[in-house]
């Protein structure tokens, strides 16, 4: 019996997907959980949520527009049908 084939993976990496890491950083409330300073009477926590939000959107955009022409597997040679059913035998 052959070895398994390594198959190829449908995750895209590109060092603009460090860009998600900027949203999460909103999940780390103790580092902006206070009321001050105000802006436009809201305390601080809330627009630095919001600000998080607007930040988050642009990031994960900026992420998408510059991977969605990439291809999610490798480029090589094409497969037949049979290698790509996992019950076909030879």
């Amino acid at each position: 019996m052959a070895p398994p084939k390594k198959s190829a993976s449908g995750i895209r990496w590109s060092p603009w997907n460090l860009l998600l890491l900027v949203p999460l950083l909103l999940l780390i409330t103790p580092f902006f959980n206070r009321t001050g300073p105000e802006l436009i009477g809201m305390p601080f926590f809330y627009w630095f949520q919001l600000l998080g939000v607007v930040v988050g959107v642009a990031a994960t955009t900026t992420v998408f527009v510059m991977t969605k022409d990439r291809p999610t597997t490798p480029p090589g040679p094409g497969r037949d049908v049979d290698e790509l059913d996992e019950g076909a035998t030879r």
